[in-house]
């Protein structure tokens, strides 16, 4: 590409971003005609999204984990499916089965494959810890190569492809932890808090009245993979690929940082961060940049999405969970020592 067509290619993308950020208002308010509050989790959910990854929300039970990715996805002009996990629950429940079709002119049976809920641009894993295995790596092998392979044929998945999938975090028996290799196919993890007393109170106000609010579609499926295609033309420096490097070599033990760091990692961490959260941590920095209206990454970017990125991938000590430290203190630690 010439000089002349690339600042043309570039001025087209800062117009993109702009407009971007007036649909980003215009969801928002939309999705807040029925959410009330979880502002920080509805823009982490646009970053991942935009990223092209997929997202894990934990929280306890009703905080409108569903509601919530359901709204989401009424915002956006593309399809959705819900898949509630249970133990019984096999892979071709969400994958697709191939049955027997019979030709009523020729009586001619031939195999026919019906595609199951996977087939969709949002699929909502309801507690994806409450089906074994088998079933959990269905939908994760979906995720990893956007298609679902039956007797020998590839059915390609439509895009955009996102799954938000969510966990009970106080409610473990009889589940089944995702193990870390398949936590590391999901680009965030997201805690949903409890909302605060004013927030508590306009959700008790509008599910108790005949409040009925609609959601209007702000973002169309070819919308959402032009701005995918956007993120990643965004320019970003050596110098911060280099800090996100940093941040995700940090997580690991024995790392070459200062002796007070190294100990504290070595005491908590079992195991940390691979490569796929560093070129995360920057796809989502772009992402958070261009959804702020700007065409260019920041170091508060990469830190802003340190914790959703970093969080699932590290694996702490027996120590750590004897002394109180999780993984959200051991980021903290890890971006306190790279600030230094």
């Amino acid at each position: 590409m010439s000089q002349e067509a690339l600042v043309e290619t570039q001025q087209d993308d800062v117009a993109l971003v702009k407009d971007l950020r007036d649909k980003t208002d215009r969801l928002k308010k939309e999705i807040g005609e029925v959410i009330v509050g979880q502002d920080a989790v509805i823009e982490n959910l646009l970053i991942c999204l935009l990223s092209g990854g997929h997202c894990l929300l934990i929280g306890v039970p009703g905080l409108a984990k569903t509601l919530l990715v359901r709204t989401f996805a009424d915002a956006l002009q593309i399809s959705f499916k819900r898949v509630q996990f249970t133990p019984d629950l096999m892979p071709s429940d969400i994958t697709g089965t191939e049955i027997i079709e019979e030709d009523q002119s020729t009586g001619k049976r031939q195999y026919r494959f019906v595609k199951g809920p996977v087939f969709a641009n949002v699929v909502l894993a309801d507690e994806i810890n409450r089906t074994p295995p088998k079933t959990q790596a269905a939908l994760l092998e979906a995720m990893q190569e956007y298609m679902v392979t039956a007797s020998g044929e590839n059915h390609e998945l439509p895009l955009p492809f996102f799954v938000l999938a969510t966990q009970n975090p106080i409610e473990q028996e009889g589940t089944y932890p995702l193990p870390e290799a398949q936590l590391d196919r999901f680009m965030f993890s997201l805690k949903v808090d409890y909302p605060s007393r004013g927030e508590e109170v306009e959700i008790v106000k509008r599910n108790t009245s005949a409040y009925n609010p609609s959601v209007s579609a702000v973002l169309s499926g070819q919308e959402v993979l032009s701005l995918q295609a956007l993120v990643r033309r965004v320019p970003v420096s050596e110098e911060l690929v280099e800090y996100a490097v940093d941040l995700a070599t940090s997580t690991r033990p024995a790392s070459d940082r200062h002796e007070e760091f190294e100990e504290f990692m070595n005491k908590y961490v079992s195991w940390g961060a691979g490569p796929r959260a560093s070129y995360y941590l920057i796809l989502a920095a772009k992402a958070r940049a261009i959804l702020n209206g700007r065409y260019a990454v920041s170091k508060e970017d990469i830190q802003t999405v340190a914790a959703p990125v970093l969080r699932h991938r590290i694996v702490a000590t027996f120590r750590a969970e004897a002394d109180g430290i999780d993984s959200d203190t051991i980021v903290q630690r890890v971006l306190d020592s790279a600030n230094r």
